[in-house]
């Protein structure tokens, strides 16, 4: 019984958030809605599909360049937040080689 109380709070959830995002056409209510659904039912099938629409939004509303440009700041973050020793050394080690290359 719980199971399918689950599925049917999971799908009206997601059917509310799709119907916020292509009916009502308010994204930053969809956007949270998706999120509420991931959050919730994170291993569901519909919190997978609430991630495709999340992108969906974020590919509507930022522009191309934007997005690469935050991609690439996420990564030089994780980068950096890693582990600092390793990626000086590796930082190192590409510029030995560049330097041995010349």
């Amino acid at each position: 019984m719980k199971n399918e109380q689950s599925l049917t709070g999971v799908l009206e959830q997601y059917a509310a958030a799709y119907l916020e995002h292509y009916t009502t056409k308010d994204l930053n209510k969809a956007l949270g809605l998706y999120r509420g659904v991931m959050a919730a039912y994170p291993d569901s099938e519909e919190a997978g599909y609430s991630r495709t629409q999340v992108l969906n939004i974020v590919n509507s509303v930022i522009p191309k360049r934007d997005i690469f440009d935050a991609q690439v700041d996420l990564l030089l973050t994780h980068f950096k937040s890693d582990s600092p020793a390793d990626a000086e050394l590796v930082e190192g080690e590409e510029h030995a080689d560049v330097n041995a290359k010349r």
